[in-house]
């Protein structure tokens, strides 16, 4: 499921089947893409909160074309997906 947080801006992809995590992502990523066209300024940074909860969003601190992945605080390095 995908909730925006910021309309255009930052999404929630939440989903209950880990399996279902790539088609939600590449649904968000695409809808911050597009806001991010308009825009012309930022990237897209993808977060990932826990296994299955994530957000995207349109951010200043990556560069305009580019789309990043990060950890979320809640998430260790032992427990993240390859």
């Amino acid at each position: 499921m995908i909730s925006a947080i910021e309309v255009g801006r930052t999404l929630l992809v939440e989903a209950a089947d880990p399996r279902l995590i790539d088609e939600e992502l590449n649904a968000a990523v695409e809808q911050a893409r597009q806001h991010a066209m308009e825009e012309g300024t930022s990237g897209i940074l993808v977060t990932r909160l826990g296994h299955t909860t994530f957000t995207v969003a349109v951010s200043a601190d990556v560069p305009f074309g580019q789309t990043h992945e990060r950890q979320g605080p809640s998430v260790s390095a032992s427990s993240a997906r390859p």
